[in-house]
């Protein structure tokens, strides 16, 4: 039986992350052509075929299905390994996903002092909701999150607590005389854009969805305008909105988790896992 080189396992893990030889290529630093040779080669070594086209890339065969879990093992134990020699010059590239509010509130301060503790490892971020980033994490195209759970969650899977709030234009906008309220929510099977619907409807206070945005931006602009009512987490509201505290029913916390792709994340992954555990808390 040949031996696997752990580079081709490397290009192997990567290329089915990202669904795409050219994303593979860009993460791991070599040629579009370098990473098709290499996948190539494995495919000679194993005798077996582990990718086919796609339109928009490439995807697993079933033979590449079964061989995933097997290949990553091997290379998060071999980081490890190193990693447990290597304590102080640690490196590799993970991706990272984070919601916007999160990522926008929390995480310029962390990752400007994470990169500055490591700069042997490169971070790429993805920005998106949390019904999003899940499926990303279970077809391992990113290797740990943030995510928002609601606040009956285990609390031992929660790392914060971070309360959700009406915002507006003012404090006390005219809206609220409105008989029916405009709201601006997320998408529909986002945590707050069920808890705001979830506190009207306990509240009987009469509304409609006027406006719906799945990013953070698209919010506050609304909420900017004076148009409706959005909701956002406390800690992304920019100094020039204002927090409703009367007149609307309150609004639960939600609970911030970290997900990881894998049960056995690479050195890497841990130590920006526990670091953003840590300075979260």
């Amino acid at each position: 039986m040949p031996d696997l080189d752990i580079a081709l396992l490397r290009s192997f893990v990567t290329v089915s992350r990202s669904g795409s030889m050219r994303a593979a290529a860009l993460r791991i630093g070599r040629t579009q052509s370098a990473v098709s040779l290499q996948i190539k080669r494995l495919e000679d070594l194993v005798g077996e075929e582990l990718f086919h086209r796609t339109g928009s890339g490439v995807a697993l065969t079933v033979a590449g299905e079964r061989f995933f879990p097997g290949a990553e093992r091997v290379l998060a134990a071999h980081d490890e390994t190193l990693g447990s020699i290597r304590q102080d010059d640690l490196c590799g590239s993970i991706v990272f996903g984070c919601p916007e509010d999160y990522l926008t509130a929390f995480f310029p301060d962390l990752l400007r002092r994470y990169g500055a503790a490591h700069p042997g490892i490169e971070i790429e971020v993805i920005s998106a909701p949390t019904v999003e980033l899940r499926p990303l994490l279970q077809r391992r195209r990113i290797d740990l999150a943030i995510v928002s759970l609601p606040d009956t969650a285990d609390p031992s899977d929660i790392i914060r607590y971070e309360p959700l709030v009406w915002i507006a234009s003012t404090d006390a906008p005219a809206l609220l005389q409105e008989p029916i309220l405009p709201l601006a929510l997320s998408a529909p099977d986002s945590l707050d854009h069920i808890e705001a619907r979830r506190a009207m409807d306990a509240g009987s206070r009469p509304y409609r969805v006027a406006h719906a945005s799945n990013g953070l931006a698209g919010l506050l602009a609304i909420a900017r305008s004076g148009l409706a009512v959005s909701v956002a987490t406390r800690a992304a509201v920019p100094s020039d909105l204002s927090i409703i505290t009367n007149g609307l029913p309150p609004l639960p916390k939600l609970g911030i988790s970290l997900a990881y792709a894998s049960a056995r994340p690479s050195p890497a992954s841990r130590s920006f896992g526990r670091f953003v555990a840590l300075n979260l808390t």
